[in-house]
């Protein structure tokens, strides 16, 4: 009987679906086990073959916990709001709703052909309102609530008004943007406007003014990692930095438990320290700086309070509210010149920059330990939302100080001498202080107290706690998301909607252009925006992470409709036990999440303080992209590409690397790609601006059709530059998995995704191994029948070889599943086929065992086998094959024997021989005599089960 994977893996998926194989309920007398993958983003452009490589080792690891008796959760879904289905809308006319749902039906497809184990039945999409009916509620908590640093939780806001109305503010200890300090008789006599202005300086959903990265072309807020030199990512049109009143979510109240608590979670190193040096929590000093012939003061924060004598100047953030006050009619122009330069920069570009820029805007400051006046510039590398969005420039002892203070003529003072500590640099906290008044002569921890405590003396400032994390911009001038659920009254004041009115649904509309002076296109639907007499309602709409902040806890409970998550459900999953995902979403979406938890914990509403116990990224599957290269300099519609070998040789001239669809590639992936005559033809169908253009090669040429080939050549080879890069539309490299599937089977694709290498790692996609799986399992299959394809199971006793051979498999696979080595379970499921197979091993104590092994790696084949053995059920809902150690002892052993170190002969010996035993017999073995013959044996080292060496 012929293996026919994809005649099996149709029939065993109806099947699987037909009796909800994967159907798993919130109750158990199994212990629970949650797998989870971090859900996709349903674009059109469907799945390639890196996006499987994560959801292919949970499926295993799923899978692998069933069969070891857990009740396991797996579900799936799909993160379904976002700007590309908006921006699709825009280009086509296509309602994001209807592009949105073909691209999940899409995806279902896909992820249903690569066989996995998901509950689909607990399916959500975030843009299904019966979801984000509970995203819009959330937030309605978070804004009713604050983070009372006295308990370190949030409590509930009507808490605090009751305080204020009480004893006013100079008592509560709570995350705040507050500086003003009231009496119970201040708060009273406040108008409810005003009131409602102190409080969302204290609540965890407020509103402020903040500058955004905004794009006018694409109507909407940007995230840092979404612009590039001053463009957008997607479109390329201009980013400028604007103010604009956004929502935010107060997250570094938070700051201090999302640090620590990462000591109590199962992530790798290197993800932890992404979210340590996200939130970047540091120790210093708040000191505020007087400026010259003005009341204003300016307050820096710094962890080097100890240097504060080499401060020579002051820098301000270009956005800093101070920069229109200060600026002097003589230094206007300069500065205006500068604030349009720097508006066209995101934070990121602003941070990376290595060319220094600035702006003097003609003000001074006075150092408050020298009593000098310091002047006060403005640069890009200061940032608004960052400490105080002002510093007191060290040019000494910080490198970006005194690159800038080196580039515009600023003094510099030395105030640290770190001549006893050979090799430190300007980052590191030690050195003699100098030139520094009262701390002259100390170290400088020492230094560092010390100023501190000078600082609080003298009234200036006081010691302070600083991050680097912000609060979160939670804002979105776009129609594709979630309605806040918030409406406004005639003086502007915030107020919720109630859970009863919830959700707020999306209004439809076919408009989908940005409304006008940053609106999104909400604000045009004026039913919709003023449907509650007396108010309007908010028209921006929510980031595409506010779904994804929750919806592990929505699988557990997708169909309540008057919870999030019912106590139950959420008291039995707890939490998620495994997440497996892209490394790209560290300090995004996960710490989103972990905030979203944390404060969902505090309300009594979770049992547990995290959302994931243990996390896995999985490296990225690359794709190979390939280039050819068009001479620059081309004059009119005579464009001119040369291979890789011809553009190296013309070293006098420039080339443009052109990347070249890989459809159109032969021997895609190798040394030796190119593109063949039928390959250029459809390269220039796909770019026809280049169908002019001649094509050179060492084997000849290519012009509109005609093709001229050199001396011996037989046929024309256009040798393309092949290198690993990501794997993206964007790159013209993607491989569509289903047209591996079709080849090879699913089965197969999956084995060989985690075949190429370590989970955590990225690897190039190649196809050159794979058939060296599909013949392990053509191998595996045929071990199940005679040599007239007839199914034959035994139910002889297997020997010891075969026993030995089937737990030597039992137990690497064990181990290195929960090791997460799946490349190397595969290699060991060829050890035993091949060991089996030269066995003429039949049996079906040994063959049962080893399809349920295989069942995780190869859900289908296994499903197959199983029935085909005459198994009741769901070979996914086996027993997982326990290994006994026992079958692999040895009962001999075969020591090589040596003379003076050097092996003269090799004999087998019982396994249980004694050394003394092992000695003699040694010495009188066949050989080995005439090596000591007429010799002194001075010593016999014996080292067991290893070894014997005699010393003549």
């Amino acid at each position: 009987m012929d293996y026919k994977p994809r005649d099996i893996e149709v029939k065993w998926r109806k099947y699987w679906e037909e009796n909800g194989i994967y159907k798993v309920d919130n109750q158990s007398d199994k212990p629970k086990y949650y797998v989870l993958d971090m859900f996709p983003y349903p674009s059109g452009a469907g799945l390639h073959v890196g996006h499987p490589l994560g959801y292919i080792a949970s499926d295993i690891y799923s899978r692998y916990k069933t069969l070891k008796g857990f009740n396991v959760l797996h579900p799936m879904g799909f993160d379904a709001f976002g700007l590309p289905a908006e921006e699709y809308a825009l280009q086509t006319g296509i309602h994001p709703a209807v592009s949105t749902n073909e691209n999940m039906a899409r995806y279902r497809e896909q992820l249903s052909n690569l066989g996995f184990s998901f509950d689909w039945s607990r399916e959500v999409y975030t843009c299904d309102p019966k979801y984000y009916k509970w995203t819009q509620w959330i937030f309605t908590m978070l804004f009713d609530h604050y983070f009372d640093q006295s308990s370190n939780s949030a409590k509930p806001i009507s808490e605090l008004e009751a305080k204020f109305a009480a004893e006013g503010n100079a008592k509560i200890k709570a995350a705040t943007a507050q500086e003003t300090v009231f009496s119970a008789a201040d708060w009273q006599g406040l108008s409810r406007k005003e009131q409602a202005e102190v409080l969302m300086n204290y609540r965890l959903a407020y509103r402020k003014i903040g500058y955004v990265n905004w794009c006018e072309e694409l109507g909407t807020v940007l995230a840092n990692d979404q612009v590039k030199d001053g463009v957008s990512e997607r479109g390329g049109y201009p980013v400028i930095q604007k103010a604009m009143t956004q929502w935010y979510l107060r997250i570094t109240a938070y700051a201090d438990r999302l640090l620590y608590d990462l000591d109590d979670i199962d992530w790798s190193d290197a993800l932890k320290t992404m979210q340590r040096n996200w939130i970047g929590r540091s120790e210093g000093a708040s000191i505020h700086f007087e400026v010259v012939g003005s009341d204003e003061k300016i307050e820096v924060f710094t962890t080097r309070p100890d240097t504060i004598f080499g401060a020579t100047y002051m820098v301000l953030a270009p956005e800093h509210d101070l920069v229109a006050k200060l600026t002097t009619a003589e230094q206007q122009q300069d500065v205006d010149n500068y604030l349009s330069y720097v508006n066209a920069r995101s934070e990121i570009e602003r941070m990376a920059e290595k060319k220094v820029t600035g702006a003097f805007i003609g003000a001074y400051a006075t150092n408050p330990f020298t009593n000098t006046e310091i002047p006060i510039w403005i640069g890009e590398y200061v940032l608004k939302d960052y400490g105080t969005g002002a510093i007191m420039a060290v040019p000494s002892d910080d490198e970006r100080d005194k690159t800038f203070a080196t580039k515009f003529d600023l003094p510099i003072i030395d105030v640290v001498d770190k001549s006893k500590y050979p090799g430190a640099t300007l980052h590191d906290k030690v050195g003699v202080i100098i030139n520094s008044g009262f701390m002259t002569g100390m170290e400088v921890p020492e230094a560092i107290t010390a100023a501190s405590a000078k600082v609080e003396e003298l009234g200036i400032g006081k010691a302070r706690v600083n991050y680097k994390m912000r609060d979160a911009n939670f804002s979105r001038q776009r129609y594709w998301g979630e309605p806040f659920p918030v409406k406004y009254d005639s003086e502007d004041i915030a107020h919720m909607i109630s859970v009863e009115d919830l959700p707020l649904e999306l209004p439809d509309t076919d408009d989908f252009k940005p409304g006008k002076g940053g609106q999104s296109p909400l604000s045009r639907l004026q039913d919709w925006v003023n449907a509650d007499e007396g108010f309007v309602r908010e028209t921006d709409t929510m980031p595409a992470v506010a779904g994804s902040s929750w919806y592990y806890l929505r699988y557990m409970d997708p169909h309540n409709d008057e919870a999030f998550v019912s106590q139950d459900a959420v008291n039995y999953w707890e939490s998620v036990d495994l997440y497996v995902g892209g490394s790209e979403h560290a300090v995004a979406h996960l710490m989103y999440a972990r905030f979203w938890h944390k404060f969902l914990h505090d309300k009594g509403l979770l049992p547990t303080n995290e959302p994931f116990k243990k996390l896995i990224n999985q490296g990225m599957i690359q794709g190979v992209i390939e280039f050819i290269f068009l001479e620059k300099g081309s004059e009119g519609d005579q464009k001119r590409f040369v291979t890789a070998e011809m553009a190296a040789a013309e070293s006098d001239k420039e080339f443009a690397k052109i990347p070249v669809h890989v459809d159109f590639v032969s021997n895609y992936g190798s040394p030796k790609s190119y593109l063949s005559k039928a390959g250029i033809g459809k390269f220039i169908e796909w770019r026809p601006e280049y169908k002019e253009a001649i094509f050179e090669s060492a084997s000849g040429t290519y012009q509109n059709g005609s093709v001229s080939l050199q001396d011996g050549a037989e046929e024309l080879v256009m040798t393309t530059l092949s290198e690993v890069g990501k794997m993206s539309k964007s790159k013209f490299n993607v491989i569509n998995p289903d047209k591996v599937i079709d080849r090879y089977g699913t089965d197969c694709f999956r084995m060989y995704e985690m075949f190429l290498g370590p989970i955590e790692q990225s690897k190039p996609w190649d196809t050159k191994g794979i058939d060296g799986v599909s013949r392990f399992l053509r191998k595996f299959w045929g071990l199940f029948f005679d040599q007239q394809g007839n199914f034959q199971l035994s139910d002889a006793a297997p020997s010891k070889e075969e026993l030995k051979s089937l737990h030597t498999a039992i137990k690497k696979v064990n181990e290195d599943i929960e090791r997460f080595n799946f490349n190397t379970c595969i290699s060991a499921f060829m050890v035993a086929a091949n060991e089996l197979s030269k066995l003429n091993c039949n049996k079906r104590e040994i063959l049962e065992p080893l399809v349920i092994l295989l069942a995780p790696f190869g859900p289908h084949i296994a499903e197959e086998l199983w029935h085909l053995a005459g198994k009741d059920g769901s070979v996914h809902h086996a027993t997982y094959p326990v290994f006994d150690e026992a079958h692999l002892v040895e009962d001999s052993v075969t020591y090589p024997i040596a003379i003076n170190g050097k092996t003269r002969a090799k004999a087998q010996f019982p396994a249980d021989a004694s050394r003394e035993d092992l000695e003699k017999a040694a010495i009188t073995g066949e050989g080995i005599q005439k090596y000591t013959e007429g010799k002194t044996i001075r010593k016999i080292i014996v080292v067991p089960g290893r070894m014997i060496n005699i010393v003549v």
